[in-house]
């Protein structure tokens, strides 16, 4: 064992398998302080499932999907809230916490489908299908969300259309969630043309390779992938549907068809699975590590804020969907 802390050595045992002893060497100084600043400044920390394993299993105090996160944001009882993820992560505990301080360590830390779409656009489409509802994606900016109805995740988008018991629906801006839900559903879904940038590269052809070369391999997709994809996979659901999934079925070995470091973070609790990692990175998500979110602690940086006339309307569409 490395001469380390005794609190950080023990984090380290959960991580192990996944982190490697000398990576370990880099981590431990800023774990260790991580962990006195949250107690300091009365702090949590909100983890993406993307995040790297030294920060979701070891100074990550709430984890999950986006909807897992935007369901304990509101319970989260401390003064300080860190988001490690992205910005629209930040933005949505913000406005389900409009008197907590919220911080993003690093505010490039994106999304292609974010910037995929704009207000003006949304109203746009309104105006183009007037009186057709607009489910809108968590994936957004909160003055797209304060131009939709209601927002959705990838968990839970088919119950929130259907919800809504009309004929047809405006769903932006994924717009290979948009089709994977509108084959589950009868109602028509009017989509936009966003992608993950992670998610689009994945191919049917990627899924035939990794059967060819890991016989009896199970194969899980993220909804965000393209139809095609979704339907060479044995299963499609969001991170915490894939994450239940392989602790559900216990596959012997698996590939999950999504950002790589949730392989590493579920393969932490299921040591007996055998995964294997077709790594895309996503850029944004990597652009948080141990070293700015100390820092977002040390220095009260980045905080997130957000015009109280957009925030007001993004955060109606927000908690009707928390809501059903």
């Amino acid at each position: 064992m490395l001469d380390m802390p005794s609190r950080t050595a023990a984090l380290y045992d959960r991580v192990r398998k996944v982190v490697p002893p000398m990576e370990w060497a880099a981590f431990s100084a800023d774990i260790d302080a991580i962990l006195d600043l949250k107690e300091k400044r009365d702090a949590v920390i909100l983890a993406h499932n993307y995040q790297t394993p030294e920060i979701f299993h070891c100074v990550a105090d709430i984890v999950g999907d986006s909807l897992a996160l935007a369901r304990k944001a509101v319970e989260a009882e401390a003064e300080v809230i860190v988001l490690a993820g992205v910005h629209f992560m930040a933005e949505t505990a913000k406005l389900l916490n409009p008197e907590k301080t919220v911080l993003i360590p690093d505010t490039g830390a994106g999304c292609s489908l974010a910037d995929s779409i704009t207000a003006e656009d949304v109203r746009l489409m309104r105006a183009r299908y007037p009186g057709v509802p607009v489910v809108t994606y968590v994936n957004t900016s909160a003055a797209v969300k304060a131009e939709s109805d209601i927002c959705c995740t990838s968990g839970n988008a088919r119950q929130i259309v259907e919800s809504l018991g009309v004929p047809r629906v405006i769903m932006l801006p994924d717009e290979y969630l948009a089709q994977n839900i509108a084959a589950e559903t009868d109602v028509e879904i009017i989509a936009w043309k966003g992608h993950c940038e992670v998610h689009e590269r994945f191919t049917p052809a990627d899924i035939r390779e990794l059967r060819e070369a890991h016989p009896g391999v199970s194969v899980l997709a993220h909804p965000e992938c393209p139809p095609e994809v979704v339907a060479e996979a044995d299963f499609a659901g969001s991170t915490a549907a894939m994450s239940d999934y392989v602790g559900q079925a216990k596959p012997q070995r698996v590939v999950l068809m999504t950002e790589c470091s949730m392989s590493d973070n579920v393969a932490v609790h299921h040591p007996e699975v055998e995964f294997i990692r077709p790594c895309n990175l996503c850029p944004h998500m990597k652009r948080i590590t141990l070293g700015n979110i100390r820092t977002a602690l040390e220095e009260n940086r980045y905080v997130v804020e957000i015009d109280p006339q957009v925030a007001g309307r993004a955060r109606q569409a927000v908690e009707r969907m928390l809501a059903i």
